[in-house]
């Protein structure tokens, strides 16, 4: 190739790179999307963040009206507004099947008064086919030592068995443990007698209305009196176990079991008398407290 082919061929080569290049400068100017304008200063002007606490209203200081207001005066808790109120239980109204027959049984608590002083009654016993075999009554002042403890002083009259007895009574009753109610009584009677009584029930939740109760009662005599059948030291125990269903809080059908046994001279004096010292029986009845 000569001098004047080359030049021509250069110049072919650079008019078609020229005419390439104008083409898609061409395509690419229809098709760019339009410039955003860059904000003016009166754009910032009027995007520009508050100054601190302009166009706020202070909050004013508080007086003594506003204090009295959020702070009055309350009127007295109802628990020690000094009122009177009372309670009676009905923890144990019962038939039984004892050996002996068919049995009314019952274990009755109520009081009145206030939150410190009371006036309180107990009464518990037994009716086999129409015959009280046993029965007593407590009459009794009782006055809160703490929160969930009071002490308890007054009388106990025996009715039943035997001739009728009169106690002294002196004791405590709380409850050491949520649920655990508890009751230690001591008794001083005529002609020198003395006694102790345990006694403990617990109540177990095993649903919000079906609550299962184990029971027990210890009694402790300091002396023989053969006309009663109550013998010295460790004389008798009675432990129950019963399953209630709360129709309502204040009234509970149940079912369960009860046993007693006796013991020392106790056991004896049932024994010379043909009684059994156990005795273990079905129990069905009712709970009820207004």
């Amino acid at each position: 190739m000569n001098l004047r082919s080359t030049s021509h061929f250069a110049s072919l080569t650079v008019g078609l790179l020229l005419t390439t290049q104008a083409l898609a400068q061409g395509a690419h100017d229809g098709h760019h999307p339009p410039s955003t304008p860059s904000p003016s200063a009166d754009d910032h002007r009027h995007h520009r963040a508050p100054a601190h606490g302009a166009g706020r209203t202070p909050i004013p200081a508080p007086t003594a009206a506003d204090r009295a207001a959020a702070f009055p005066d309350l009127p007295p808790h109802a628990m020690h507004a000094g009122g009177t109120n009372f309670l009676l239980l009905a923890d144990q109204l019962e038939w039984r099947d004892a050996d002996d027959g068919n049995a009314l049984a019952w274990d009755i608590d109520g009081w009145i008064g206030g939150d410190i002083n009371r006036l309180a009654v107990r009464s518990e016993g037994e009716r086999i086919d129409g015959h009280t075999e046993e029965a007593e009554l407590q009459l009794l002042w009782s006055h809160a030592i703490g929160p969930w403890w009071e002490s308890v002083l007054g009388v106990r009259q025996d009715f039943k068995p035997g001739s009728p007895q009169t106690w002294a009574v002196a004791g405590v009753q709380g409850m050491p443990l949520y649920g655990l109610e508890t009751e230690v009584s001591a008794f001083f009677g005529e002609g020198g007698q003395t006694g102790l009584r345990l006694a403990a029930d617990y109540d177990i939740l095993l649903t919000n209305r079906l609550i299962l109760q184990p029971a027990v009662e210890l009694n402790l005599h300091g002396r023989n009196d053969a006309a009663r059948g109550v013998g010295a030291g460790f004389s008798d125990v009675e432990a129950g176990l019963r399953l209630r269903y709360e129709i309502t809080r204040q009234f509970a059908p149940y079912l369960g079991v009860s046993w007693q046994r006796a013991y020392g001279n106790t056991a004896d004096y049932l024994r010379r008398a043909g009684e059994d010292r156990e005795e273990t029986a079905v129990v069905a009845g009712v709970r009820f407290w207004f």
